[in-house]
């Protein structure tokens, strides 16, 4: 299954790839996630519970960085096993470039299900995978640009 997208995002470029690789921004914006540690450098580890159709499963995977551009452009590949549901893997594309109103962020997904999830059928596994896309990216697009305030109010604590 493929997905590709672009987002717009009112920032600029360096603090798009600064939220790209922090492991905190990561893990709240990506739905489900419950834990996620690493480092861009050596690689993430992560636990993902989702609800795809009738398959309810905790993920547990890993996922690495490689071909980092600094600033503009990796891949990120990954691999989650959820036990009886089945396994997730894939690779991301992502690139940034200068927009008319900040950075452009676009992404070019391949991913693969087996076990249950793909007994589910491609038509509700590729919705499903649109939408955590689609929920990834607003939520990311959201974290970023709100970014500025959050200083302000740590500092008030």
């Amino acid at each position: 299954m493929e997905m590709t997208g672009t987002r717009s995002i009112a920032a600029d470029r360096a603090r798009v790839w600064a939220a790209l690789n922090d492991p905190e921004v990561l893990k709240a914006c990506i739905p489900g996630c419950q834990e996620l540690t690493g480092s861009p450098e050596e690689g993430f580890e992560a636990v993902v519970t989702q609800k795809v159709g009738p398959v309810k499963a905790t993920f547990k995977g890993a996922v690495t960085l490689s071909d980092v551009v600094e600033g503009e452009s990796y891949r990120i590949s990954g691999e989650g096993k959820g036990g009886v549901a089945g396994f997730a893997k894939g690779a991301a594309n992502v690139k940034l470039a200068d927009g008319a109103e900040g950075t452009e962020l676009s992404y070019h997904v391949d991913a693969q299900v087996g076990g249950k999830l793909a007994q589910l059928g491609s038509r509700l596994i590729s919705g499903f995978a649109n939408k955590m896309a689609d929920q990834f990216f607003d939520r990311f697009k959201a974290a970023v640009e709100g970014e500025g305030a959050e200083p302000a109010a740590e500092g008030s604590a």
